[in-house]
């Protein structure tokens, strides 16, 4: 058996599990990354808007802060995150920014002077002042009340992934493209590393490891049409969920983008109606001001998401073969904005639609684009139910975002947890025992017969047959808009293909290079991970920020305020064990509170008015949570005459 040793393991090549790496590289361990693809085509390159950090350069910034970064995050997840990761994410954020451009991160910079902006579809004038010349800049973008998107025109995924993966190289760190890991090694109360198999050869082999990290990014195909890049399929989500031990929290919590392209479902950044775009219906009348009077498109996503499928079931939708849509409308920005600061949704609509977006509208609709839940950590970034397992990034329910992310905070994420819970795989990795080469063993034996079972099988169910139906099940039944019928269908449906999968027979024999033999290893986790997300949903009878219940349209916060843990019982079962961890309204320093979009129709829990009345008789600096990093904890640094 081949076997490999390291300190640090890291699954997953994007931008959080690269700056993993590098914090454990810098304080000198032997550190090892595996990605499915080439670490530069990773789907961190997709992010186009920008990442949030309150720098307060830019004239519509100034007066930003860490605590309105803090109070727009807590608000935006409709009081379903965890306050202390949102503390110690909008501290860090700066200093992220800040290294990313000492890294080589090209920022779009501030031009001090008067410049023209589109802001609520009318020409403004801003005169940016002279000290803020040469800054990093910002711009707008929803359920924010300053601008502090920092930017790259509509590239900044790209740049920046660029920049981290070059950093890894000169630090040395080797990145083994096209492995694949099926299952997590673990002895019942640890995590050990990882079985991994050779996409090119079919080769299974063992790697060892102190401590091992997943950032494998979310599960967004699991739906038929989504955002996400073709490698977001949940599978490191699955190998930890196939552990029995690891748990994934707020698996429902599931982002739909309102600005995806029909049919392809591409993205079109958030930057777009940021920098003065607007929504319009079959008719070209605006919309959104008639649903959101205050913030119209610049409303949080799940909002704008339900407002244009409200909008769109009223008979407003735009006819088209591939289902109604809506317009995006970025005419008014003119040709040398598009051509400088959104390069990307200009080539797109070129080569996807064949449409100028200069002069044409752009059809959307909202589509599948982002997991608030994922594998389960505690502020540090580990496992609470499994030692020596991490989670970053998307991968992770870390838990920054609770049921609903702000654009440009899931940029940010990356880095900054990548950062902050980098230095914490580094410590356990440095105290971690030894490795386990028979454990190992027995982990790969048992990978392997399992392959050799399905290849043997010369008759049964086909995959890809299986996998349309899944995806068929999660567009219909477990999207926008949720009702415990429909979801009760989605789970059944779910359990029967689950069911049929264990009977896949594969037709092509190859144990290399075979796509068909991976798509067949897959499945059965991404079913399981399917699963959590509609039991989790059909369980939760409320709604918060994504989770949309027709049935329950209220935010419930005396029965709901809680995080749901989502556990596989083991191998043969067909549905998750559910449980909830609370959320101390008394330990929060923002407690739940009207989030500012239609009526204020929450739920309010008991402790609410004790804690909101303890607050305002004796208010108190909330201090940095414990798990902030020394290095980190210096105060950021603003430009002299901002606040």
């Amino acid at each position: 058996m081949k076997t490999v040793y390291t300190d640090a393991l890291v699954i997953g090549g994007g931008l959080a599990g690269l700056r993993v790496a590098i914090a454990c590289r810098q304080r000198g361990l032997d550190t090892l990354v595996l990605s499915l693809v080439p670490a530069k085509r990773s789907h961190s390159a997709a992010a186009q808007g920008g990442m949030q950090a309150s720098l307060a350069n830019a004239r519509k910034g100034e007066g930003d802060s860490e605590d309105i970064h803090f109070l727009d995050t807590v608000r935006g997840s409709d009081w379903g995150c965890d306050q202390q990761v949102a503390r110690l994410f909008t501290h860090v954020a700066p200093k992220a920014v800040r290294e990313a451009a000492a890294w080589g991160v090209p920022w779009t910079r501030i031009r001090a002077g008067k410049r023209k902006v589109i802001i609520n579809a009318r020409q403004e004038e801003l005169e940016e002042p002279a000290g803020a010349h040469g800054l990093i800049n910002a711009r707008d973008f929803g359920g924010t009340r300053k601008w502090r998107t920092c930017y790259t025109a509509d590239g900044t995924g790209h740049a920046m992934l660029y920049t981290m993966d070059n950093q890894a190289i000169g630090l040395g760190i080797p990145v083994h493209e096209r492995q694949e890991a099926l299952a997590l090694i673990h002895d019942g109360e640890r995590c050990h590393g990882a079985v991994v198999r050779d996409l090119i050869t079919g080769e299974l082999y063992a790697c060892i490891a102190r401590t091992t990290t997943v950032a494998t990014g979310g599960y967004g195909r699991l739906w038929a049409v989504s955002t996400n890049a073709i490698i977001c399929e949940g599978t490191g989500q699955g190998i930890a969920l196939e552990t029995g031990l690891a748990v994934l929290g707020n698996p429902e919590a599931v982002q739909f983008h309102p600005t995806a392209i029909v049919p392809a479902g591409i993205l079109t950044t958030e930057g777009c109606r940021g920098d003065g775009g607007v929504l319009r219906d079959v008719d070209g009348l605006r919309f959104m001001p008639d649903y959101e009077p205050e913030k119209k498109e610049l409303a949080s996503r799940d909002v704008v998401s339900r407002r244009m499928t409200e909008h769109i079931r009223s008979g407003k939708g735009v006819p088209s073969p591939y289902g109604p849509h809506l317009w995006l409308d970025i005419t008014q920005l003119g040709r040398a904005h598009i051509e400088k600061n959104l390069r990307e949704v200009q080539e797109i609509c070129q080569h996807f639609l064949g449409i100028d977006p200069a002069v044409d509208w752009i059809p959307v609709r909202p589509t599948q684009h982002y997991s608030m839940g994922g594998i389960r950590t505690d502020v540090r970034g580990e496992s609470p139910t499994l030692k020596g397992l991490f989670s970053v990034g998307e991968a992770a329910c870390w838990d920054l975002h609770g049921f609903n992310r702000l654009g440009g905070n899931s940029l940010a994420e990356t880095v900054v947890a990548g950062m902050v819970v980098g230095e914490h795989v580094a410590d356990a990795s440095l105290a971690a025992p030894g490795p386990d080469a028979r454990l190992a063993q027995t982990f790969v034996e048992r990978e392997a017969a399992a392959i050799d079972a399905l290849l043997a099988r010369e008759d049964g169910e086909n995959v890809f047959a299986l996998r349309h139906e899944m995806e068929q099940i999660m567009m219909d039944k477990v999207g926008i808009f949720r009702h415990d019928a429909t979801l009760g269908e989605a789970v059944a449906a779910l359990e029967a293909l689950l069911e049929r999968s264990r009977r896949l027979c594969v037709r092509d024999k190859r144990r290399h290079a075979n796509p068909e033999l991976v798509a067949a290893l897959r499945l059965p986790r991404m079913l399981k991970v399917a699963l959590c997300v509609a039991a989790g949903a059909r369980a939760r009878t409320e709604s918060r920020g994504a989770h949309a219940r027709e049935d329950f349209p209220q935010r419930n916060d005396r029965d709901w305020l809680s995080r749901t843990l989502a556990r596989w019982p083991s191998a043969d079962a067909t549905r998750p064990e559910l449980q909830y961890e609370a959320l101390d309204v008394m330990a929060m320093e923002l407690p739940p509170g009207y989030r500012g979009y239609g009526p204020d129709n929450a739920i309010a829990p008991p402790d609410t008015r004790r804690r909101q009345q303890a607050l305002a008789d004796q208010p108190v600096d909330q201090p940095l949570p414990d798990a902030l990093p020394a290095k980190y904890r210096p105060a950021n640094q603003r430009r002299p005459g901002a606040q």
